[in-house]
């Protein structure tokens, strides 16, 4: 009873410290429902008298980092909207990116040697004190020495201590608000409240492992390899543990430092769409692409270089998804919005009873505003309004393997925004999404796929000996039964009457209780 209680509980405390410290005012959204305007109002009746923007926004990260790890990872998305929480509030959220409290280095140093089971000393040359926190983990500098007896600077990277369980309280929290929306606002249920819970969990578990990050850093360091000026470090094995991830340290400006990317002379509107195509070329060229690509966790070389630390969450794309996305973009781009329709129901997306041309005039009335503009006069909060208002009209369904990729879409737009403010997002795309239709769409991706095709059936024909053989046993066996029945063999009969034993134990002994609780009912009576 005690462990249904308790995530309630922690919902309502999160929410009211929120409330109390200005949260919900600091997103004014427009076209909002009459029902939410007005639980909006009701909520902030609690807010502290006299709070300002400002402050509520400089408390909001002290709430944020006192409710724990998974209200910070929330902050970190908020922090690339400016245009939704308001600048003010965005920039005081950033610090959770890489100034989120350290914990002790001796904790760091007992991590270490549990995890290896030998000194720090054994496996570092020298061990330093952290130079960044996050919600997860914290880094610090280390020396390690090589092969050939130099000395070379390594980040080791080190779980914080508690913060499993600490994760698996807040998501029981979240399970419950999840399961409520659910059940008594049915609008909401096309959203899969519980299938985007069950992704974040998912996630959490693979980011506190990592071994999975080291190979999420090795896969994508195969896939950008001839990839011009974008790079992941180098992943040092032997130090690398479930707790412990030890790799390559990189010398560089981290994005979130703007004045110092722009004085070094990098050209910021540049370094927009660099990272705005990039994202792109993983998603659709690979399947695979960094799903927590803010500010926080990129760095500009001297070079020009885009290095992307921190994998600890990745998303993936399956050769369908991405030939859909791709068609989508290029919709969009061509403002071919039937195309974008007929994709949607193509992918399920839509449900089949839907007017595909309803749909697509729906479509139009997104994308029209976008072209001929660029992101300093777009509101993206009403953008984003508008197609929660048009997918609640065709009945859509959130796609679970989708959440990843939309989430980290918003991320990438705001983190190029913040180099270029006038960043013209499907112009930017344009190069990228062209190029993989042509490659993939084309005759090119005609031929490939013919060519897999051939490999299917290739292996097809070689199963085709096993898979007579096999169907030959079934008929045979099925035209047994049909003579002489079902028979079982002895082991099975045995088991079956051993449980029909067990069975009429049973119910002889709830009869006997069952009597015995009526002669004492009526003995009661006559007394």
């Amino acid at each position: 009873m005690l462990k249904s209680i308790l995530p309630f509980f922690r919902l309502v405390i999160a929410g009211f410290v929120m409330a109390r410290e200005g949260v919900f005012g600091l997103a004014s959204l427009p076209d909002t429902p009459p029902a939410a305007r007005l639980a909006l109002r009701i909520i902030r009746l609690v807010e502290r008298r006299g709070v300002q923007k400002k402050d509520a926004a400089a408390r909001l990260t002290d709430a944020l980092n006192r409710l724990g790890p998974s209200y910070i990872k929330l902050g970190q998305f908020l922090a690339t909207r400016p245009d939704v929480v308001g600048r003010e509030a965005a920039k005081e959220l950033s610090s959770l990116q890489d100034n989120v409290p350290a914990f002790d280095t001796n904790h760091a140093r007992a991590t270490i040697e549990d995890q290896f089971g030998v000194k720090v000393e054994e496996l570092f040359e020298e061990f330093g004190e952290p130079i960044a926190a996050a919600s997860i983990a914290q880094v610090h500098t280390a020396q390690i020495r090589t092969p050939s007896g130099e000395l070379e600077k390594v980040a080791v990277k080190v779980l914080r201590p508690g913060v499993e369980r600490r994760f698996q309280r807040d998501l029981q929290s979240f399970y419950l608000a999840a399961n409520f929306v659910e059940r008594f606002v049915p609008a909401s249920r096309r959203l899969r409240p519980l299938a985007v819970v069950d992704t974040l969990a998912r996630s959490v578990a693979v980011e506190m492992d990592f071994r999975m990050e080291a190979a999420a850093l090795s896969e994508m360091a195969e896939n950008i390899k001839e990839d011009p000026n974008f790079k992941v470090p180098q992943v040092n094995w032997p130090r690398t543990s479930r707790s412990i991830l030890t790799m390559e340290w990189i010398d560089g400006i981290k994005l979130t430092n703007l004045e110092a990317v722009e004085n070094s002379g990098h050209n910021l509107p540049e370094l927009g769409n660099h990272v705005i195509q990039s994202f792109l070329r993983h998603a659709l060229r690979d399947g695979f692409f960094h799903a927590d690509m803010h500010q926080g966790n990129l760095f500009v070389q001297d070079n020009g270089t885009l290095v992307a630390v921190d994998l600890g969450i990745t998303g993936r794309l399956d050769v369908a998804e991405r030939r859909f996305l791709a068609e989508i973009l290029y919709g969009f781009i061509t403002r071919d919005y039937r195309r974008v329709a007929e994709v949607h129901f193509e992918a399920g997306y839509v449900p089949s009873n839907q007017d595909v041309d309803v749909f697509a005039q729906a479509i139009r009335a997104i994308g029209e505003p976008i072209h001929g503009h660029d992101a300093s006069e777009i509101s993206m909060a009403r953008l984003l309004t508008q197609l929660f208002e048009v997918t609640e009209l065709f009945d859509m369904h959130t796609q679970p393997q989708l959440i990843m990729l939309q989430k980290n879409m918003v991320v990438v737009e705001g983190v190029a925004r913040t180099l270029n403010p006038h960043l013209d997002m499907w112009r930017t795309a344009d190069p990228v999404v062209r190029t993989w239709i042509q490659s993939n769409l084309g005759p090119g991706g005609k031929i490939s796929d013919l060519a897999s095709s051939i490999g299917v059936l290739s292996r097809m024909a070689t199963s085709l000996p096993i898979l007579a053989d096999r169907a030959a046993r079934l008929s045979g066996d099925l035209e047994s039964m049909a003579h002489h029945g079902l028979r079982f063999d002895e082991k099975t009969a045995e088991a079956i009457g051993k449980a029909e034993a067990r069975h009429s134990r049973s119910g002889r002994w709830a009869l006997w209780v069952i009597a015995a609780s009526l002669a004492a009912l009526a003995y009661s009576q006559i007394v």
